[in-house]
């Protein structure tokens, strides 16, 4: 198997410069055109709270995915955690590992399948965590992504046959 470098990470995901740029950027401007569209041309009241509330949403989410993306998940030996210190998932605690083409997983990502529920996370354009599933993902390289779902899956491979 891969061995780990001098910190102990055998694999990172992460979101390029590029990646996030151009996902926070379109969120960014779907905002602000839904506010443009809402006060520029105001319509009946109803609609009119419904696309401020839709545009003020949006710069919120994009905000969020622009923070997020400036993280990292690292795989230990033992865990993957992001590198604000959030704990994603224990290696112990995971049971497969899905990254098929039709699978339910984030965009260049996999999905885990734990042992026991977890609280709810979500860290936009990286990961989310709901019940007992775990999904890495979204504004992420293909190619680091797959690599970390390999690692994973023969540490969990290599744990069924001991």
């Amino acid at each position: 198997m891969f061995q780990p470098d001098e910190d102990g990470i055998l694999a990172v995901v992460g979101a390029s410069a590029g990646r996030r740029i151009i996902a926070c950027g379109v969120i960014y401007v779907l905002g602000m055109l839904l506010i443009y569209v809402a006060l520029g041309d105001p319509p009946a009241l109803p609609l009119l709270i419904i696309v401020l509330a839709l545009g003020i949403g949006s710069l919120v989410l994009a905000e969020a995915l622009r923070r997020s993306t400036r993280t990292e998940i690292f795989m230990s030996a033992d865990a993957l955690t992001s590198s604000d210190g959030t704990l994603i998932a224990k290696l112990d605690d995971i049971i497969n590992v899905d990254r098929g083409a039709f699978a339910f997983k984030p965009s260049n990502g996999f999905t885990l399948k734990l042992k026991t529920k977890q609280p709810r996370g979500w860290a936009p354009g990286l990961w989310w965590r709901f019940g007992r599933y775990v999904g890495v993902g979204g504004a992420v390289s293909a190619g680091q992504s797959k690599f970390m779902a390999e690692q994973i899956a023969l540490r969990v491979a290599a744990r069924g046959a001991e």
